[in-house]
């Protein structure tokens, strides 16, 4: 039997959130699934949505995200739920066929990237293929992004995952300027405890001040923005 038979498929076990805020699509990922994956099928139509679910959801294991859906910040949004989730597989689904963001996207931590123009079928195998530990790309779109240099943003998304979940939210503050104060007044912590994490912050994402963190991080949200516009 082979892994990409529908009866090998059928006998994989995973808990999984479809994250798109289109019903139809929702509906037909959801069917398709359901022939791969013998459980429940939560659903999310927003990036919000989807955060509430997990924190309710704890023995959740697969996640199929779309960049564009509302709340979502495109390649930020990924890395948020990496930091936030390290153990949960990330596939993206998305409209984007754009080699760059494909490469931007498995170098941030994404399992597979599947486009939606492609087959059920292929989701399916695609399913499969990160539930049995390893990544998927689609077969004719491997030799160019294989092809392509190394992304810069490869080095930036391994140290980014070195984050805590709360450290990473200090990031995303420090990305829009607040000061150590406000930022303990969005979070409910004491201020010298921001200072502990924006410390520890510059060591693992090894730059020299909050400045340079700020900006990297806008970098890659500036990434994502282009990405949401481009899936449209």
């Amino acid at each position: 039997m082979t892994p990409s038979s529908p009866q090998f498929m059928q006998e994989t076990m995973a808990r999984a959130i479809i994250a798109d805020d289109h019903p139809l699509f929702r509906a037909a990922l959801k069917q398709a699934l359901q022939q791969t994956l013998s459980t429940d099928i939560k659903e999310a139509a927003s990036f919000e949505q989807l955060l509430e679910l997990l924190q309710h959801e704890p023995h959740i294991e697969l996640v199929l995200l779309d960049l564009s859906m509302p709340g979502n910040k495109g390649l930020a949004g990924l890395t948020s739920l990496r930091s936030r989730y390290p153990d949960i597989l990330v596939v993206i689904v998305s409209a984007n066929e754009q080699v760059s963001v494909i490469q931007q996207a498995m170098a941030y931590g994404a399992s597979a990237y599947i486009p939606k123009s492609m087959p059920l079928a292929e989701l399916q195998r695609a399913v499969h293929v990160v539930l049995a530990g390893d990544t998927w790309l689609p077969e004719h779109l491997l030799d160019t992004i294989n092809q392509l240099p190394a992304n810069p943003a490869q080095a930036f998304a391994s140290r980014l995952e070195q984050l805590t979940p709360q450290q990473y939210r200090v990031l995303e503050c420090l990305a829009d300027g607040l000061l150590n104060k406000q930022i303990a007044y969005e979070l409910n912590v004491q201020e010298t405890t921001i200072k502990q994490h924006v410390s520890a912050i510059l060591r693992k994402l090894d730059v020299l001040n909050r400045t340079q963190a700020g900006v990297l991080f806008k970098q890659m949200l500036s990434a994502g923005n282009e990405t949401n516009a481009a899936d449209v």
